[in-house]
């Protein structure tokens, strides 16, 4: 109607394609990932990783760190925790945009259909940020921004359907619900 196209006259169309969220896909191959039990949270030695371990892990994957541990690198030592497999390939999807909850809830849903036939995933994880710089976080509170503007979950989901809620929050803010 006439408010659509004076709401349109104030941002140009550059902008306008902006706001819409940039998708990227990548494979990753022959990826080291940690043995995970989804009843056993703080892991069990030589059987499983913790929810900790799982979370580390997952920084360095997004973050294209090598897990090499080579004493050479300045960029990084980690390695994957153990116990861990290899991983032939991963699937890894990143969407940057503004993302109502609604479609992370679609997101949901369709990653779940993965562990319908062929059954080859044990479990997969879906990581949603907040803007560092977010005015608010949690429940409509205050965000502060402070070191690393720290705002984010992440779920990770197994074939049998229980799932792991892992949220974070920088050190002045509320904790979630």
């Amino acid at each position: 109607g006439a408010e659509g196209s004076t709401l349109m006259s104030y941002f140009p169309k550059n902008q306008i394609q902006a706001l819409k969220p940039k998708i990227t896909f990548s494979t990753l191959r022959d990826l080291q990932c940690p043995t995970l039990q989804s009843n056993e949270l703080q892991g069990k030695p030589e059987e499983s990783c913790s929810t900790e371990e799982l979370f580390e892990w997952l920084g360095a994957v997004l973050n294209q760190v090598s897990f090499d541990n080579k004493s050479s690198s300045f960029v990084s030592t980690y390695c994957c925790p153990q116990p861990n497999t290899v991983v032939d390939q991963a699937f890894l999807c990143t969407i940057t945009g503004f993302i109502i909850p609604e479609k992370i809830i679609q997101l949901l849903e369709q990653l779940c259909s993965y562990f319908g036939e062929p059954k080859l995933a044990h479990w997969l994880t879906l990581t949603v940020h907040g803007f560092a710089d977010s005015p608010v976080s949690w429940r409509e509170n205050e965000h502060g921004f402070h070191k690393g503007g720290e705002n984010l979950y992440n779920f990770v989901i197994f074939r049998n359907l229980d799932y792991w809620l892992q949220m974070a929050v920088g050190t002045n803010d509320d904790c979630p619900p």
